[in-house]
């Protein structure tokens, strides 16, 4: 009953919020448009129809009955992808890092999670993957068929932390039943740990080689330079964090195809900045403080060495954490000023690379005919202040249009 009484008041959270029914013919007016494949338009329209765009280009005669959005004077984008980011982690009423037996009722962190998932897509990220909960599933749900508004979710469930092989067999499967879209696994420990290898090369290819069989890709939570080999070489698809990889791992990651995926400054800073709140708690103590901090300038020359690196795919995941969600675009920023990549082709990484890691490459990261009308605007021009990603303005998912500071 406790769990019906908590659906009904994620509804009527739903309910209450002021995203427009889908319209089923919209029409939005351009005059600074990036495709979100490194393309720039200057004054096109979009045409929406029910939900997916039908027409990019110069303006034409507005179909009768259609909805005119008008975002000229703002820069239009596809929605941003964070391919990492924990919606149900958040701060309970203590100001703490919520944990399991704390006093809040599934009930209260649930709703903490939508709240997270709302403040996500306000920032314009229509996607996220969640390396996981098992409380994902109900919010990627609602979201996708309730009318909760948030970001499209995918979601591991639990991770996979240890195990015999054939037991990592057995709970890949048990994933895929239980409605997992991927599957996420601890190689190595936490960088509070010092990141460590953590998984033998056994256990990487037998979870790695059945989720494969089952048709689910692997994200894997790897900082040292041997367990990410040890990944790489185990067949998994993407790869998480690498703090301390080498250009050997960059090399082999290029050349077995497999993601990276770098963060910049966003969850760092976020720990420290609120250290008060995480205290603690398991291994947030001086020492793993202490540990984000040396991390920070680390990250920054790993993605410096992972651009310069021939054929890496690298996508765009900010690991956010509770004090971090609604500032996801953050790491672009980390990227651009301090790692030295250029803003299309962070915008590049943020959408079309996130969806193509996803296996979404032909429903979202891009405008253009065909895809999900995932559209975001920014005031100001990220191409030449970066800092514009912190404006959104304009945020449609799916055809739905669920901010706009305009005034139409």
């Amino acid at each position: 009953m406790r769990r019906l009484i908590g659906f009904a008041a994620l509804f009527a959270f739903a309910a209450a919020t002021p995203a427009a029914a889908q319209d089923a013919t919209v029409v939005i007016h351009t005059s600074k448009l990036l495709d979100g494949k490194g393309a720039t338009m200057s004054n096109a329209d979009i045409v929406v129809v029910n939900g997916r765009i039908t027409r990019v280009g110069p303006a034409a005669a507005v179909p009768k009955g259609a909805r005119e959005i008008d975002l000229r004077g703002r820069t239009v984008l596809p929605g941003l992808i964070d391919v990492h980011s924990h919606l149900t982690w958040y701060f309970n009423r203590k100001d703490r890092y919520h944990t399991r037996g704390d006093g809040d009722t599934p009930i209260e962190s649930i709703l903490a999670a939508a709240a997270n998932a709302y403040s996500t897509l306000m920032a314009g990220f229509t996607t996220v993957q969640s390396p996981g909960s098992p409380e994902d599933a109900d919010l990627r749900d609602w979201i996708a068929t309730q009318g909760l508004p948030g970001p499209r979710i995918l979601t591991s469930l639990n991770a996979l932390t240890h195990g015999s092989p054939d037991t990592l067999r057995m709970l890949v499967r048990q994933r895929k039943q239980e409605g997992a879209d991927l599957i996420k696994i601890f190689a190595s420990a936490s960088i509070r740990d010092g990141g460590k290898q953590s998984m033998t090369d056994e256990q990487l290819l037998a979870a790695c080689g059945e989720a494969k069989a089952q048709g689910l890709r692997t994200l894997v939570h790897a900082h040292s330079a041997e367990s990410v080999r040890a990944t790489v070489n185990a067949g998994c698809t993407q790869v998480e964090h690498g703090i301390f990889v080498t250009q050997a791992e960059l090399d082999l990651m290029a050349q077995k195809n497999v993601y990276f995926d770098p963060q910049c400054s966003l969850v760092f800073h976020n720990y420290l900045d609120n250290r008060a709140k995480y205290d603690g708690i398991g291994n947030y103590n001086a020492e793993g403080f202490a540990a984000m901090e040396r991390a920070i300038p680390l990250a920054a020359a790993d993605i410096r060495k992972a651009l310069a690196t021939k054929g890496l795919k690298i996508t765009y995941g900010t690991d956010a954490v509770a004090g971090a969600h609604g500032r996801n675009a953050e790491d672009l920023i980390c990227r651009v000023k301090d790692a030295g990549e250029s803003p299309m082709h962070a915008i590049v990484s943020a959408t079309s690379v996130s969806a193509e890691s996803l296996r979404l490459g032909d429903k979202i990261g891009a405008i253009a005919p065909g895809m999900e009308a995932d559209i975001i605007a920014t005031d100001g021009d990220p191409m030449t202040d970066i800092t514009a990603v912190r404006r959104v303005s304009f945020v449609m998912k799916g055809g739905k249009v669920f901010r706009n500071d305009g005034k139409n």
